[in-house]
């Protein structure tokens, strides 16, 4: 239980044209992102059918269950690990009007236990969302078979940015968004906080750079003393 969203949807009769709301927004000072729970956020939405933005920061015992929201046009969650449960009550949701989703699906040490085929279902739940212009999936331990997944996915091809930066990007995920379906109709691409090898990152800026105007690479993060080891942009 979170006591914030009871305080919180008890007072929806007296907020009617309340439009956004962001959850668990708290610093590191004060609490870090893995130990902030959430509980079911889904409250919220129901308890506002005109909410335009929902923003949330840290998924511990957080809960999404299957909705259809109308109006919802902004979705960020952030986290240093979601759980493959509320991505695939995600993936069964229905937001038609959805015009920019964020999600930091961050590392398995920190409960970010989610899959490709979750990635892939939600995806697929985006093909019922129109108006998506912006879709964010960040901070991955898996980022390479996100950016696999993204690579084949048809919403893509109505985006106008895409945001994969701040996770575990390396050659193998470039690789496959550059085999993949055409993005050079993309405004903005964000790859930063990225693996890839020093050749395949001037690859993807020769071969993606003339075509989108904001193509944020960056150098490579790499470690001096252990150069294979990978990691995310916010874990704990």
């Amino acid at each position: 239980m979170n006591p914030a969203l009871d305080l919180l949807t008890a007072a929806a009769h007296r907020l009617p044209r309340l439009r956004a709301v962001f959850l668990g927004d708290v610093e590191s000072e004060e609490s870090e992102i893995s130990w902030i729970k959430q509980g079911e956020v889904c409250r919220v939405l129901r308890a506002w059918p005109g909410l335009r933005e929902l923003g949330l920061r840290g998924a511990g015992e957080l809960v999404i269950e299957p909705m259809r929201h109308d109006g919802l046009r902004r979705l960020r969650m952030e986290s240093g690990g979601l759980p493959s449960e509320p991505v695939r009550g995600l993936a069964a949701c229905d937001l038609p009007a959805l015009h920019h989703l964020e999600l930091w699906l961050g590392t398995s040490w920190y409960g970010g236990d989610c899959t490709p085929a979750d990635v892939r279902a939600l995806l697929a739940m985006l093909e019922r969302s129109p108006e998506l212009a912006h879709l964010g999936l960040c901070n991955s331990d898996i980022q390479d078979h996100v950016a696999a997944a993204v690579a084949a996915a048809p919403v893509v091809a109505g985006l106008d940015s895409l945001d994969l930066s701040m996770g575990e990007l390396g050659d193998d995920g470039a690789t496959a968004l550059l085999s993949g379906q055409p993005l050079t109709h993309l405004r903005a691409l964000d790859l930063g906080h990225h693996f890839m090898s020093e050749e395949m990152t001037r690859r993807v800026r020769e071969v993606l750079g003339p075509h989108i105007p904001d193509l944020a690479l960056g150098p490579a993060r790499r470690s001096a003393h252990r150069p294979e080891t990978r990691y995310v942009a916010v874990g704990e």
